[in-house]
């Protein structure tokens, strides 16, 4: 020990008893919650964000959207737009700014459970789970393997105990159910097992969303109770790029409004194959698809509850091959963000969709750049940030641990930092440096560790020796072990009994009940 070590040891009371001064306070307060304040990175100045949007506007009135619904056509003719000489729907300035004006600016998303409800649009900021994929990594060897029914099932009631997965879209197709009917019938099943969170999923055909909203309303207690609390979102894409409508998206979109579900409105077009490779002509695109979704919703419904999610995804223009990972998709998935904000709608944009297989540091890399740049970007809803693998073909157990871990350095950096006269520290460095010497043990530095500072249980911050005589593991080692647990003990009961028995009367329930406990 130097004798300035010793000095600062005797004017504190030795090395343990400042280690006991700093493990004593319990972190009572969380430095890092979900709904941050975002918008400190901005990608786009005020002249780029300008012109790209002045360019979104162009698209929609001179190029114009193809293959319109006749239902959609008449209602948009009849609202001021035109067709030109190819027959496209071109939506004038004007109409399109009409629209934007009177669009919903912001909603509360609900969870079944009231106290994990929030308010999407403005400047906060959540993370949250999307996604599709057909395979999971299974946690026994390591390797990947079709997702089922009980991957998702299980999915949802991990995620269930993470504090920075605000909701839980289905995150894996189950694909051990042949008929799609059942399939969407079983997805939101499992969600209402496992979560009380706000949900989201999708739909097959239109004829498929009153059968799943009416199970909702079994579960919440009577007909008309969903619409009275909507705790799942709707993700749809009426719009497929390079801009022209869906029809079946279209028919599921009209009949979510009828039943009152909220919508997750996604244009997920590629660079260099379904939209320009030029970030700036990409983001031209994604903006005027998403605004043409944005028409179609609010002349049905004006002011309908709609997430204006325009994501970019990015392929590899040498092979062809989607990249969820890497510096291109992280910075335009921000930029996306940023133009929903300045058109002041609810923003979604996705994050963290990582090429890497296995819980490494590819992985890590790719995650944690991605979900920064969007959360400082400042976009409401963060999708696919928790869990997902493989560029979204796969979905990790141990993945979905490790992410909710790092949304809470993300949050941290999002939070930033609070200057006022407390934390500034002009008395604080005074009484420091004219009586002890250092900070340790002071007032402001007990506050400040419980305020200020998040501190990892997965992360390992031991000194080499120490981790060597805990076992020397890595991250997916102690992210399994923690998943391992969470799944042999949160076996949840969100649906009474008498419920569940009356749905699996009614549907064809392929979930064993015996599969929802341990």
């Amino acid at each position: 020990m130097t004798s300035e070590e010793t000095r600062i040891g005797r004017r504190g009371g030795g090395r343990a008893a400042r280690k006991a001064a700093r493990l004593a306070p319990e972190v009572e307060v969380d430095p890092c919650p979900p709904g941050q304040r975002g918008g400190a990175y901005r990608p786009l100045s005020d002249a780029k964000l300008t012109a790209i949007c002045n360019e979104a506007f162009r698209v929609l009135e001179e190029i114009g959207m193809s293959e319109v619904p006749q239902v959609v056509q008449e209602k948009a003719l009849a609202g001021g737009a035109h067709l030109n000489d190819l027959g496209r729907l071109c939506y004038p300035r004007s109409m399109v700014e009409d629209i934007i004006a009177g669009a919903a600016k912001s909603f509360i998303y609900h969870g079944r459970d009231p106290r994990h409800d929030f308010e999407v649009g403005g400047d906060k900021v959540y993370f949250g789970t999307g996604g599709a994929a057909v395979q999971t990594l299974d946690r026994k060897n390591g390797l990947y393997r079709p997702s089922t029914l009980a991957d998702l099932y299980d999915f949802t009631r991990l995620v269930d105990t993470l504090p920075n997965v605000s909701w839980f879209t289905r995150c894996c197709v189950a694909t051990d159910i042949p008929d799609n009917f059942d399939l969407d019938i079983n997805t939101a099943y499992a969600l209402l097992a496992g979560t009380t969170k706000p949900v989201g999923t999708s739909f097959t055909m239109p004829e498929y969303v009153a059968p799943v909203i009416e199970m909702f309303d079994m579960a919440l207690g009577g007909e008309g109770r969903f619409k009275e609390r909507p705790f799942c979102k709707a993700h749809i894409s009426p719009v497929i790029s390079p801009l022209r409508y869906g029809e079946d998206a279209v028919g599921v979109t009209l009949e979510c409004i009828r039943l009152g579900v909220q919508i997750n409105n996604i244009v997920a077009a590629m660079s260099g194959a379904t939209a320009p490779a030029t970030p700036a002509g990409f983001l031209v695109q994604s903006t005027a698809e998403t605004l043409a979704a944005l028409v179609m919703v609010n002349l049905f419904a004006p002011g309908y509850p709609m997430i204006f999610s325009n994501w970019p995804l990015v392929i590899d223009l040498r092979t062809g091959a989607f990249c969820g990972g890497g510096g291109e998709i992280s910075i335009m998935n921000a930029a996306s963000g940023q133009i929903s904000n300045h058109l002041g709608l609810p923003s979604g944009v996705a994050s963290s969709m990582s090429d890497a297989k296995a819980v490494d540091a590819q992985m890590g890399m790719e995650k944690g750049i991605s979900a920064l740049a969007a959360g400082l970007g400042g976009a409401n809803m963060i999708y696919e940030s928790s869990g997902m693998m493989a560029s979204l073909l796969g979905a990790s157990f141990e993945a979905f641990v490790a992410d909710d871990e790092m949304l809470s350095h993300v949050h941290r950096a999002i939070r930033g930092v609070e200057v006022n006269e407390e934390t500034l520290g002009f008395e604080t460095i005074r009484e420091a440096v004219i009586g002890e010497g250092h900070f340790l043990g002071a007032a402001q530095t007990m506050d400040a560790m419980q305020r200020d500072y998040f501190y990892p249980t997965l992360a390992d911050r031991n000194e080499p020796r120490t981790w060597e005589e805990a076992g020397a593991t890595d991250l997916w080692t102690r992210a399994r072990t923690r998943a391992d647990e969470i799944l042999a003990s949160h076996y949840p009961t969100y649906i009474e009994p008498e419920v569940d028995k009356a749905i699996r009367e009614r549907f064809n329930i392929l979930l064993p009940k015996e599969r929802l406990r341990p």
